[in-house]
This record gives C-alpha cells, structure tokens and sequence, in this order.
C-alpha cells in the first residue's frame, strides 16, 4: 500500500485505524495524536518525516524530550506512541521496518499513587454544603468513592443506568467492556436526591421546547455532559472549602482512595482488580504498596524504638 502523502495524513489514517478496529476510547485517540503531533514537529524541524526518520532520529528525538524536561512516564508514552505509529505503518506496507522497534524506553516512574484519607474524604462530602448545586456535588463525591469509577466513565453515564435506586451500577470502561459495580447506602441517597433536582430541571427543558438529556450529570458542553475539566475543577473548589490540600486532590485520588480504603479494609485484590476495571492484577498490585508505605509510617511515627535518641 501506499504510504501517506505527509505526516498529517499518517497520523489521520493511524486514529481512524485504532478506532475502527481496536475501539480505542476518545482519550486514547487525543493522547496518540498529541504525542504524535509532537513527534512529527520535532522531526520537520530536522527536515525528516515519518517515512524517513531512522532509530537514531527517534533517539534524538527522545533525548531532546528529557532535555525538556518532560517527565519519564511521559517520554515513554510518547515511545510508545511512536511504536504503535511504526507497527501500523509496517502492517500496512508504508515502510519494510519499525525504526522504534529496538529502542530501549525510560520506564515508566514507580512513585506510588497519591491517595486521601478516609477523614479527607469526608471532609471533601461535607465542603459540597445546601443548594442545588451541592447536591450534583455530593452525588458526584460520593458516586466516585463507592465506586472507584474513572471520571470519564462518570461523567458519561446514562441517567437510565441510576433509576430505580439501584444496588449496583452498570459500567462501561475502557475498550468498551463492562462491569458491576456495587453503590455504598451513601452514594444511593446522594443519587436519589440528585434524580429529584436533575428531573425537576428536565421537566423545565423540555418545556422549552429542548430535548432532554441522556445522561446522569447533564450540561450544554459539546458532550451534553458535564466534562473531566468541569469535575477537576470542582474537586479542587471543594478541596479549598474542606481545608485538604487541592494539590492532592483530583477525581483519579479519590479512585486511589477507593482501592487503598478497601485494601486496608481487608478486601481481596482480585475483587479490586475486578471492580476497578483493571486488565492485569499488575495494575492493581500497585496499592499493596500504598497500605505498606503507610504502616511503615505509622510505626516509625509511633513507635517508641523508632524515634531518635
């Protein structure tokens, strides 16, 4: 087949692919087209393309990166990127080799997860206060810690998915598979009262004359829901009002406190795994780390042999 006319088009036809027939997310998408717009700037302005650049063009490339200063996880990201680009393009018949293919990556960083406390938490609940607004705020909260949803999987969910005051919730994740996830009494409350003030304001639209909305958090962005940036934002208002630290708080921490909470608690990895959507235990082994960095504060914080003569 014949390779694309210029890099544009490589990348256009790339995306198109991963969403066609790998049913790459929206975000997946976004995140190979920055990484790969990047690369194909840094590779015109040494008047290369995709068709021409050499593994020693994408190590420089990657060296260029770090002297930037941008974060290891990040370079490798953008590696990778670059691999699933080349694979793409070898499978096609658009180059005879992978230029990335060999190239050793940086890794990724193994800082464990920021998470919150239980206290944090509900200091976070408490800050939402009264009002309508409030009560969106509480039900998003609340949705997000008994459940240990991603916000992009929140933000989307049908308002069909929360009728009839369910026990658990239908979730549709990454790669487009599902799974069940089971609300706290807390989080049905927080939904119940939430259904009463988004049905009311419904009502009202479409007395206007306007369509009504599909979704449980609704709002007149492009999606017709409210966006990640919109909840990130709010998450940190919230943090402000609650005295926590807005640094620590975003919507995927208190996915960490989630899994950390439960851990702690006794539940088993597996059941984790399985209820925060992850592929591979690998991934969630990551918060047994997390509950012993935590013990190992505790005793040197309080034991008596571990404090300094």
């Amino acid at each position: 087949m014949t390779a694309p006319r210029d890099d544009h088009a490589w990348i256009s036809l790339f995306l198109e692919a991963q969403a066609a027939e790998l049913d790459a997310s929206e975000n997946t998408r976004l995140a190979y087209g920055r990484d790969l717009k990047a690369a194909a700037e840094y590779l015109g302005r040494q008047g290369k393309t995709f068709a021409e650049a050499t593994q020693a063009d994408i190590e420089a490339y990657l060296v260029r990166c770090d002297a930037e200063g941008l974060a290891r996880a990040t370079r490798a990201r953008r590696l990778s990127s670059l691999r699933q680009l080349y694979r793409f393009a070898f499978e096609e018949g658009w180059r005879g080799d992978n230029p990335a293919i060999r190239i050793t990556g940086p890794g990724k960083s193994k800082a464990l997860p920021k998470t919150l406390t239980v206290e944090e938490v509900s200091a976070l609940i408490a800050a939402a206060g009264a009002g309508p607004e409030a009560v969106r705020n509480t039900c998003l909260l609340e949705v997000l810690y008994a459940t240990g949803m991603r916000v992009s999987e929140l933000v989307s969910l049908p308002v069909s998915a929360a009728r009839g005051d369910p026990q658990v919730l239908l979730i549709r994740g990454k790669g487009d598979k599902e799974r069940l996830v089971p609300l706290s009494p807390a989080a049905r409350t927080a939904l119940t009262e939430w259904l009463k003030i988004r049905d009311g304001d419904e009502a009202d639209r479409r007395a206007q004359g306007d369509a009504p909305s599909r979704y449980l958090f609704p709002s007149t962005s492009k999606a017709g829901h409210l966006t990640r940036h919109r909840v990130f934002g709010l998450l940190k208002d919230l943090a402000v009002a609650a005295g926590v630290s807005p640094a620590k708080v975003t919507p995927h921490t208190l996915r960490h406190a989630f899994a950390t909470h439960l851990l702690e608690g006794g539940a088993d990895l597996r059941v984790i795994q399985t209820l925060l959507g992850h592929a591979d235990i690998v991934t969630t082994e990551i918060y047994t780390h997390v509950v012993d960095e935590r013990l190992r504060e505790l005793v040197l914080r309080h034991h008596p042999l571990a404090k300094p003569a």
